[in-house]
C-alpha cells in the first residue's frame, strides 16, 4: 500500500504483497538475481518496477522479488488474473537465465550461511545495518517469503477496532496459510517453520518484536509510546546514521503503519499460486469485517486480550496448522461458538468459512474448500515429501509447485 495523502476508511480497500523465489530451473538452488530481471525488463539497476496496477520490488535478499498491488484495490479476486498474468510474464524473462519463480515460504534446501546475498543497490544502507546488527544469513532472515495484507484505517476509532480483531485472529492464520515445513532437506516439527525461524531472528533486540502478537494498544498516542519508542531507544546504539525508521523497524506479526493509514499483517505464508494467496486473504479480510462490526462479541471484549494469552496458542498452530487443538472456552467464544470447551483450528476456519460464506467469492470458496478438506499446503507437500526426502523427491515436488505457480492452479 504505497504512501497516501487519503485516508481510507475501514474495509474500503486492500493492500497486497506476494514474495517468491528465485531459483535455477534445473537445480531448483536459489539465484541472487532480481538485479538482473529488473535491468532486463527496464534497462537499468533498480528497486521498482511500475507495470500499472502490479509493481514489481526487491527484498532484503538478492533472490526474492515482491509482486504488489500498486494501488490498494477495492476488489481482492479482480487481481488474481493481474498477479498470475506478471508471474508468466517475470518467468518468460527469467528463462532466459534459465531460471523460474518458486512459490511457498521456506526454499527447502538452501544453506542461507553459504547462500545469502544480500540486496546491493538502492536502500543498501538499511539492509546493511540489520547485517551488522544480526547477521542477516539465517533461515529467519533470508529464507522466508510472504503475503503481506494491508488494511486501512481513517481514524485512532477505526485503528482501535482493527488492530484489536487483527490481534485476536493472528494466531490462527497460519492453520490455513502454513506452507514451510521443511529447511534444511528435512521436515522440521513444524508446518509453519519460516514463523519458527522468524520468531527467534532478533533475539539480540527483543523489543523490535515484543511477543510477535501485539500488545494491547489502541490509540496512535498509545503505540508510540509502548512500541515506537522502545524500538527507537533498542536500535539508537546501532543507528548512528539515523537511516533507520521506526515503522520499518517493528517486526511484529502486524504492523502499524501510521504513516501509511493502514496495520499490514505479516504471519501469511505465500501459497502455491496467487488465487490461494487471495482466496486467504478474502476470508481474513471477511472475518476481520465481523470482528469488527461485534457480529460474535464487542470490540470491548476483544481488547481484553493480552498478548500473553494469545502467543500460546500462535505457537501451537505454528507447529501443528489446521490439527493444533484449541482448548481456550473463552477464545472460541470470540467467534461466536457458545458451547465447544476446544476446538481444532481446522474446524474453527470450517466454523467461520460456514458463518461467511455468503460474503466470499466463487473462487475464494473454492480454494478455501480444498485447503479445509486436505489441509494447509504444509501438509499437503509432506504427503508428498515424507519427513525425511530424497534430493530427488524434493525437487520433483517443489517442480510441481513451481507448476502450480505458472498456472495459477491448486497443489494436491
Amino acid at each position: 500500500m504505497t504512501t497516501q495523502t487519503k485516508k481510507f476508511k475501514l474495509f474500503e480497500v486492500t493492500g497486497i504483497e506476494l514474495e517468491y523465489m528465485v531459483v535455477d530451473r534445473d537445480t531448483l538452488k536459489v539465484l541472487p538475481i532480481v538485479d538482473k530481471l529488473f535491468e532486463d525488463v527496464t534497462g537499468k539497476i533498480t528497486s521498482d518496477v511500475e507495470r500499472g496496477d502490479v509493481e514489481w520490488s526487491n527484498e532484503l535478499v538478492s533472490h526474492v522479488v515482491e509482486l504488489k498491488t500498486a494501488k490498494p484495490t477495492k476488489k481482492i479476486p479482480s487481481f488474481r488474473k493481474k498477479f498470475s498474468a506478471d508471474i508468466k510474464a517475470i518467468n518468460a524473462v527469467l528463462a532466459k537465465r534459465n531460471a523460474m519463480l518458486l512459490p511457498t515460504a521456506a526454499h527447502p534446501f538452501m544453506d542461507p550461511f553459504t547462500e545469502t546475498v544480500i540486496w546491493p543497490h538502492e536502500y543498501n544502507e538499511v539492509y546493511a545495518l540489520y547485517n551488522r546488527i544480526f547477521d542477516c544469513r539465517g533461515h529467519g532472515w533470508s529464507n522466508l517469503q510472504s503475503t503481506h495484507l494491508n488494511l486501512p484505517f481513517a481514524n485512532d476509532e477505526e485503528f482501535s477496532k482493527l488492530h484489536a480483531a487483527i490481534r485476536l485472529l493472528l494466531p490462527i492464520i497460519p492453520a490455513l496459510s502454513a506452507s514451510s515445513p521443511i529447511l534444511d532437506g528435512k521436515a522440521t516439527g513444524f508446518l509453519d517453520s519460516r514463523m519458527e525461524a522468524y520468531f527467534h531472528h532478533q533475539e539480540k533486540l527483543p523489543e523490535l518484536m515484543g511477543s510477535l502478537i501485539p500488545e494491547a494498544v489502541f490509540s496512535q498516542e498509545d503505540y508510540y509510546r509502548e512500541i515506537f519508542s522502545p524500538i527507537a531507544q533498542a536500535m539508537a546504539p546501532y543507528d548512528t546514521e539515523n537511516v533507520m525508521d521506526h515503522h520499518f523497524a517493528n517486526s511484529r506479526g502486524a504492523i502499524a503503519r501510521f504513516d501509511r493509514g493502514a496495520i499490514e499483517i505479516r504471519v501469511i505464508d505465500i501459497q502455491e499460486c496467487p488465487s490461494a494467496d487471495l482466496a486467504i486473504a478474502e476470508l481474513i479480510v471477511a472475518v476481520l469485517k465481523a470482528l469488527t462490526s461485534g457480529r460474535w462479541v464487542s470490540s470491548y471484549l476483544q481488547r481484553a486480550w493480552s498478548e500473553h494469552d494469545l502467543l500460546p496458542l500462535f505457537l501451537q498452530v505454528i507447529r501443528d496448522a489446521g490439527n493444533a487443538n484449541i482448548v481456550n472456552r473463552d477464545y472460541l467464544l470470540m467467534f461466536g461458538l457458545m458451547k465447544q470447551e476446544q476446538m481444532s483450528a481446522q474446524k474453527l476456519w470450517q466454523h467461520l468459512f460456514v458463518e461467511l460464506y455468503g460474503d466470499l467469492s466463487e473462487g475464494c470458496r473454492q480454494h478455501i474448500a480444498h485447503i479445509l478438506e486436505h489441509g494447509c499446503l504444509a501438509q499437503r507437500m509432506l504427503k508428498h515429501t515424507g519427513k525425511t526426502p530424497s534430493m530427488d523427491k524434493l525437487k520433483s515436488v517443489y517442480s510441481e509447485l513451481a507448476e502450480c505457480l505458472q498456472e495459477d492452479r491448486a497443489f494436491v
